[in-house]
């Protein structure tokens, strides 16, 4: 038996970031052989994704940010809100970078050396990545800029719609 082909020794994942962008028509920046950076127009705001190859973990990591002015002073219910909407997510997580001061979509995805369809499982991430973070950006900015209860913010988002109007 012919021993398995190391697809990931062969290429970059980060080059397959930066092909599903150039299809895609965005603009994006090769911070370095294993990080690049893109930003996109979303429904609500600009997005920032910032993708990270560690390949001694075969491991892709994304990070979407979401430009949110923050008007709290109290960081605890931003804390509660991440904690409500970390629970209803399959995929990845929301998280708080203090540095900035806005909200994260963070994701990490495994390649493991005989999966030769990791281009599109990339693809896939980015699209959970934006989806998520657009769902989430009008909950994200009353908590944030109004201050309106993490509770009371994101019951519309849980109602699940049934039917047809």
């Amino acid at each position: 038996m012919e021993p398995a082909k190391n697809i990931l020794s062969e290429y970059n994942p980060i080059d397959m970031v930066e092909n599903i962008f150039a299809a895609r028509s965005f603009e994006f920046e090769r911070k370095n052989p294993n990080e690049v950076v893109v930003e996109i127009q979303g429904k609500w705001n600009n997005m920032l994704l910032f993708f990270a190859w560690e390949s001694s973990m075969n491991c892709m990591h994304i990070s979407c940010f979401m430009e949110i002015e923050n008007k709290l002073e109290d960081r605890s219910k931003i804390f509660e809100l991440l904690a409500l909407i970390n629970e209803e997510l399959w995929v990845g997580h929301f998280s708080y970078w203090s540095e900035q001061n806005t909200p994260v979509f963070k994701h990490s995805l495994f390649l493991n050396n005989q999966d030769e369809l990791f281009e599109h499982k990339i693809a896939q991430m980015i699209d959970i990545a934006i989806k998520e973070c657009e769902r989430m950006y009008p909950v994200f900015k009353v908590v944030l800029t109004k201050g309106l209860d993490p509770k009371q913010a994101l019951y519309p988002m849980l109602l699940q719609t049934i039917g047809q109007a």
